[in-house]
């Protein structure tokens, strides 16, 4: 087989092939520097004795493809899959079922985070060349080492579910893991609703309704923007300058201009809508101060503290990384008194959950 497929015969050929396999590796190569929707570039693929890179740039399109990774067999093998399911969602549809190795290692009691070429040198004492990260894989044609590096990208994954799932069976977590990677078949994880947007901003903690108003009003028609003209939401406004919108509430131009960073096109093309935004939102005329940060009451910070403390002690003895088991965050709405943490729920609750209750 060839190792790059660039003809719909080819590629008929390979789902043929993939779609007896009971789990196939899987990653992609993509751009979104430049744009809102990441550009898919290279999709690699690996059985149990074959790897190949499925070129989509050369290609009419990759439908045969589609079948074997929406089915529930094979199982498709990645690592650190959440951005390479959002990039093949437009493409293929929602990717299922993933055997994520990133999330699997974790369980194992491997880093949180730990990279791949990191766990394939752990487990299976193979180093990988670092020589393409950086390759801007839009540009044809790719060099032989450039395809070689890709395909290392897949080679690996098979072998390293085995590993895995080994070890978590020896360890008793196979249902911890079960229930990790279901969450991964959340179709709306993987994409962002407009309405949904200002979620993902920063600093919004503590601000008046009137301001949350517009935070929301702004995210989303910076969204619904980026989208329609396929560029990157900062490029359209960055998080600095939103925020700043928020927080100043400009009820004119030249108060728009006076923002710090501002960029001209802005004003040029966007000035208007962005104050009828404003206007919308009904901010207060003036509008109230800004809340002032309250530094944590001793005793909060004593038993944030505390409940760190146990994570810890229970981490330890599993030999896990502590924010597989509870995030900061977590503990610091638990100590606040929010009960709708994911330390409470599925395995968690029970490894974890149920010690930091106990040390409230």
């Amino acid at each position: 087989m060839q190792p790059i497929v660039t003809t719909t015969a080819a590629l008929e050929s390979l789902a043929a092939r993939l779609a007896a396999e009971p789990a196939v590796g899987l990653d992609t190569e993509f751009l979104r520097e430049r744009t809102y929707r990441a550009e898919l570039c290279l999709i690699q693929v690996a059985g149990a004795d074959h790897a190949a890179c499925v070129d989509p740039l050369a290609l009419p399109g990759v439908e045969p493809l589609v079948a074997p990774l929406l089915t529930r067999t094979p199982v498709k093998v990645m690592h650190a899959s959440r951005q390479d399911l959002e990039v093949l969602l437009p493409v293929a549809g929602l990717i299922r079922p993933v055997f994520d190795t990133q999330i699997a290692a974790a369980l194992a009691g491997m880093p949180a985070q730990i990279g791949y070429g990191e766990l394939v040198r752990r487990m299976l004492g193979k180093e990988l060349p670092k020589m393409h990260t950086r390759t801007d894989w839009s540009r044809r044609p790719l060099s032989p080492e450039q395809v070689e590096y890709a395909l290392d990208d897949v080679r690996y994954l098979l072998p390293l579910k085995a590993r895995l799932e080994e070890e978590l069976d020896r360890l008793g977590r196979l249902t911890w893991l079960a229930e990790e990677l279901a969450g991964l078949e959340d179709e709306q994880l993987l994409s962002v609703r407009p309405e949904n947007a200002w979620q993902r901003l920063k600093g919004l903690k503590g601000l008046d309704e009137g301001r949350m108003r517009l935070a929301r009003a702004l995210a989303a028609w910076r969204e619904r923007r980026a989208i329609e003209r396929n560029r990157p939401r900062g490029w359209i406004l960055e998080d600095a300058v939103l925020r700043d919108i928020v927080i100043r509430v400009p009820r004119t131009v030249e108060q728009l201009q006076s923002i710090p960073e501002m960029a001209a096109g802005i004003i040029r093309h966007c000035a208007d809508e962005i104050l009828e935004i404003v206007r919308a939102a009904d901010v207060p005329h003036p509008p109230p101060p800004l809340a002032t940060r309250q530094r944590p009451r001793p005793e909060q910070t004593a038993l944030v503290k505390k409940l760190g403390a146990v994570n810890q002690a229970v981490a330890q003895s599993l030999g896990l990384s502590p924010e597989v088991l509870a995030t900061r965050r977590d503990i610091e709405q638990l100590a606040e008194g929010g009960r709708d943490v994911p330390v409470l729920q599925g395995w968690r609750r029970q490894v974890i959950g149920e010690p930091l209750l106990a040390a409230l």
